[in-house]
């Protein structure tokens, strides 16, 4: 059935294909309204297909793809071969596709202005893994960790969250993570029935119950060392609150958060930061491994006559997030004291004597991700807290290392959420989460980094058929580079899910 399925695809798309442009044409001298938006993106080299319909009134398209002598034209929507287009931008990388749309109301013809599609000669990442979950808090027991090859359009369940309880036996899956792209090397957590930590490492699966009295909770939000076998987590009391009338709709917040370490070999926990004045979230390794970035706000009580849980639902919008550091000795596993980064919640200006002023910056940093080359941090900009997936104020920001210099992603944002970003293994590309085009799921969008430190517009995950994802009620939750797809299988994950979990010994740091 499969094997039939995918012979009758390439004959519809082949027939799609097989045709040619009008000969007879007004011009518009305006760009067509196409969906996916692909006007003047930069893709990779190895990119699957690039499909688009027009989204405009008309009543035919015609489309083609050309570069030197090679052309590609399809019929109602563009849809080339896989085989065509690997011939196309073999030969068009470094340079651009063509772009001509020609759309058809009554019996005349009307060529739009064309576009390009520009091809980079820096490849991108073969996978790409991320949660497929409802837009809505109340359905979370549907969701899959899933995988797809960005060379075409193959997609696989890495885990199913249904595979171990349903209802009121049910379970959440949430913070799978690689160490440096290694789809042999992951974990990711379950939550309520069967709860735990799944360690996969070289071929070795474990099931951790990082529970611990010493501890505030089971780890969340991972960042694996790049070579050792530590990964670094977040420890949280996480709380919900659900507006009536804000646009933001959820919010998500911790009454209390720690950072802890977790030795994968040893089954050892450690605190690294547990200040009750301060929520510690979203640990991120520097690439050489010898510095550890995370967020911290503070919070200091200000009403002993409520409790903190109702205190920080009612102070939400005061939580503030900067981004902080930490020196480690690999030779010793050591860390050194916290240092500022990216100071959000206030700004240093330069006032008459050349003294300082302190202003009032009032933002929230949050997801720190550093480039493979150490030079840039990456990051989410949003007005308060940290659960910036549901803020659609939420931008990308991008802070230089090197020079100290911050500034907004203008080339890659959207007016609505920017969340959830990561690098690719060689740096030249970033993947994001964003809600651009309904303000309600978010989808995975790309975008290329040239030597300069700008982004080229940022381009949606390619479907086999364009109009895939305005149909696919599935939000795309943490994307994830991956160097190759995970071979174990999801009822391997369920098997080892279901047994007993390894506890964890606390150490102190």
């Amino acid at each position: 059935m499969i094997l039939l399925s995918c012979l009758l695809l390439s004959l519809l798309l082949l027939a799609s294909c097989s045709t040619s442009v009008p000969q007879s044409y007004t011009e518009t001298g305006t760009l067509p309204a196409i969906y996916p938006d692909y006007v003047d993106v930069t893709v990779p080299v190895n990119i699957a297909p690039l499909t688009f319909e027009y989204d405009g009134d008309a009543e035919q398209m015609i489309a083609r793809y050309s570069h030197g002598g090679t052309e590609i034209v399809c019929a109602d929507k563009m849809q080339p071969s896989l085989s065509d287009w690997r011939t196309l931008t073999a030969q068009a990388q470094g340079d651009a596709i063509q772009v001509d749309v020609y759309t058809r109301s009554g019996d005349q013809w009307q060529h739009h202005k064309p576009f390009s599609i520009y091809v980079s000669p820096d490849s991108i990442d073969p996978y790409l893994s991320y949660r497929l979950i409802p837009p809505s808090f109340v359905s979370y027991e549907a969701l899959t960790i899933s995988q797809r090859c960005l060379e075409n359009y193959d997609e696989s369940v890495i885990y199913d969250n249904m595979l171990c309880g349903f209802e009121k036996e049910g379970q959440c899956i949430n913070c799978h993570s690689y160490q440096q792209f290694n789809p042999q090397r992951m974990q990711f957590h379950a939550r309520q029935k069967s709860g735990g930590t799944i360690i996969a490492y070289d071929g070795d699966i474990k099931k951790v119950n990082m529970r611990n009295d010493s501890i505030l909770s089971a780890g969340v939000y991972p960042a694996w060392h790049p070579w050792l076998k530590l990964i670094v987590y977040s420890t949280d009391l996480t709380h919900q609150s659900f507006h009536t009338t804000d646009p933001n709709k959820i919010e998500v917040f911790d009454v209390e958060s720690d950072i802890i370490a977790y030795d994968i070999d040893r089954d050892e926990v450690t605190n690294l930061e547990n200040d009750t004045t301060k929520f510690e979230v979203f640990p991120a390794w520097a690439p050489d491994g010898r510095t550890l970035y995370y967020c911290s706000a503070d919070f200091q009580r200000q009403d002993s006559t409520i409790s903190k849980n109702v205190e920080v639902v009612l102070r939400a919008t005061d939580l503030h997030y900067n981004i902080y550091k930490k020196s480690f000795d690999p030779d010793t596993r050591r860390f050194g004291p916290s240092e500022p980064v990216f100071i959000a919640d206030t700004l240093l200006t330069a006032a008459e004597g050349d003294t300082l002023e302190v202003q009032e910056r009032g933002m929230s940093a949050v997801l720190p991700r550093i480039s493979p080359d150490g030079r840039y941090l990456l990051f989410t900009m949003g007005s308060y807290g940290y659960f910036h997936i549901w803020h659609h104020d939420a931008d990308l920001w991008m802070l230089d290392l090197q020079t100290g210099e911050a500034r907004p992603l203008d080339e890659v944002n959207s007016p609505d959420t920017e969340s959830y970003h990561t690098w690719s293994s060689n740096g030249r590309w970033i993947v994001f989460s964003s809600r651009r085009d309904d303000g309600n799921y978010t989808r995975p969008f790309f975008a290329h980094l040239d030597a300069s430190g700008h982004f080229a517009k940022p381009f949606e995950l390619p479907s086999a058929d364009p109009d895939y994802h305005r149909q696919f009620l599935r939000c795309y939750n943490i994307p994830e580079f991956m160097l190759g797809p995970v071979t174990i299988s999801p009822q391997t994950f369920a098997d080892v899910l279901k047994g007993e979990g390894q506890p964890v010994k606390y150490v102190r740091f």
